[in-house]
């Protein structure tokens, strides 16, 4: 099969490709350095041509109220090239939880990118992942001083990337899901938790203090971005670490 992932050459979309080609698919990157954009358009008929599968992995620059206009117009211009160019299967990578935050931007973007997609004329699959591991330096660098990390105790379910560049080529080699495939790392964290077991690894000596109001996590009510029922990943968070 030949795939087009857009957005090949990011954190995701790089092991993507290379699963895929290891199966003995043709997977190609494209993305703004290989001359292809999603906000005007160009380079998306050329990239798509051809394709059977469409893995959009782009993501928008920003996490403020500019976001929803990134995958709007984003998601409108690939649906269109896809269309013309006869793509049977659309995938996208989006959040677990993400319907269940409105109070977030960026969390309502990804929801109006999945609703694009499910509303969209092609056959397609959603994964939705939890938060990612490689993810937890810069969440503990929102809130932090010299002497301290101030995070709130939001249960989250870290997972690695390698194994959401796993499940997003196994969902795109197979047929269409019409649908939403939820998965998530094996072990669940409450957020100051998880900042406590990270600085300790890295022999950081600051003070990780529990803070309800501190950081993007603060709006998350209850569990959302975590699902015991999803597709479990095999990798811990300790085992990442090391």
């Amino acid at each position: 099969m030949k795939f087009a992932v857009i957005g090949g050459t990011g954190l995701i979309g790089s092991q993507v490709v290379k699963k895929l080609n290891a199966a003995g698919h043709e997977a190609v990157p494209h993305s703004k350095s290989s001359g292809v954009d999603v906000i005007s358009g160009q380079g998306l008929d050329e990239a798509v041509a051809g394709a059977d599968v469409v893995v959009n992995l782009t993501n928008s620059p920003t996490f403020d109220e500019a976001s929803p206009a990134f995958f709007q117009t984003s998601m409108d211009n690939l649906l269109a090239a896809a269309q013309k160019g006869g793509v049977g299967h659309f995938v996208i990578l989006s959040i677990v939880g993400t319907d269940q935050v409105p109070e977030l931007d960026y969390y309502r973007a990804k929801a109006l990118q999945e609703k694009i997609l499910a509303a969209g004329p092609i056959p397609y699959s959603i994964v939705r992942a939890t938060q990612f591991m490689e993810f937890m330096d810069a969440v503990l660098s929102w809130t932090a001083d010299a002497d301290t990390v101030r995070l709130p105790a939001t249960p989250i379910q870290p997972i690695a990337s390698k194994d959401v560049a796993a499940a997003v080529a196994e969902v795109a080699a197979g047929a269409p899901l019409n649908g939403i495939r939820n998965i998530a790392g094996p072990e669940i964290f409450t957020l100051d938790e998880l900042g406590r077991i990270t600085l300790s690894h890295k022999g950081d000596n600051r003070t990780v203090m529990t803070d309800p109001t501190a950081g993007m996590f603060a709006v998350v009510k209850g569990d959302v971005l975590t699902d015991k029922d999803a597709h479990l990943a095999a990798t811990r968070y300790t085992d990442w670490l090391s």
